[in-house]
């Protein structure tokens, strides 16, 4: 299928695109395995259970379209490679700037492209069975943990996940995994906030090089992608298997 004229997949320089996937339906998972790679199927099957092995492949086989209709090729002909933090990204025989990331919880995927911009996304259900009490006390800046001390009842979970997704977004944009420790930034969290990336340490010049934004997935779940540069335009659709 020629996608050249689509603009949907045409991503302006100021743009950020993203795409939700259901990832509930079996028959998808039959329609999509296809496409994966032999590692893909590989990681696929260490899966223990069937329902997480069923999200892995739907939300690649989503992945694997999306990225074959921006850059106009079968979408078994995408490939990647992997940084040394495991961030996956377009091997370079595709010649293309495009940039994206993918983030999965429960049946939902959310999946985030920029042109030439470093991209993160992260989307979590909001679940109330985490202690929301003694987790930030390891994951959360103080500012956080002051601010999120001041939420009760619903919003203190509400809020929990704002500052969850949008940190998790910030790493995988900058792409540092587990090195970049996440007490050492800020971001807003209470509900109703705009996302923000308040502050970074130790240089806090670098704050200013990112942009963040929440995304509405429906009240049960946060979401946030973060994008290296300015955010001018974000447009959203439904992925949907035709």
């Amino acid at each position: 299928m020629d996608t050249s004229a689509d603009p949907r997949f045409l991503v302006r320089s100021d743009a950020v695109h993203i795409w939700r996937a259901d990832l509930d339906s079996e028959a998808w998972t039959c329609r999509l395995e296809h496409l994966l790679s032999s590692d893909e199927i590989q990681r696929a099957n260490r899966f223990r259970f069937s329902e997480h092995r069923r999200r892995f492949v739907i939300a690649r086989g989503c992945l694997r379209i999306l990225l074959g209709g921006y850059l106009n090729i079968d979408a078994g002909k995408v490939t990647f490679t992997y940084s040394s933090e495991g961030k996956p990204s377009l091997d370079a025989r595709h010649g293309s700037n495009l940039r994206f990331n993918v983030s999965h919880s429960g049946d939902i995927a959310a999946l985030a492209f920029a042109s030439g911009q470093e991209i993160g996304v992260d989307v979590e259900m909001i679940r109330r069975d985490l202690d929301v009490e003694e987790i930030p006390k390891r994951f959360f800046s103080l500012a956080e943990q002051t601010k999120l001390a001041g939420l009760s009842g619903e919003e203190k979970y509400q809020g929990f996940f704002n500052c969850w997704t949008r940190k998790e977004a910030y790493v995988k944009a900058v792409g540092s995994g587990l090195s970049l420790p996440l007490r050492d930034f800020d971001v807003s969290l209470l509900p109703g906030e705009p996302a923000k990336l308040l502050g970074t340490r130790p240089d806090a010049r670098v704050a200013d090089a990112w942009s963040m934004v929440s995304l509405d997935f429906g009240s049960q779940c946060a979401a946030a992608v973060v994008i290296e540069g300015r955010i001018e335009s974000l447009e959203q659709w439904q992925f949907i298997l035709s």
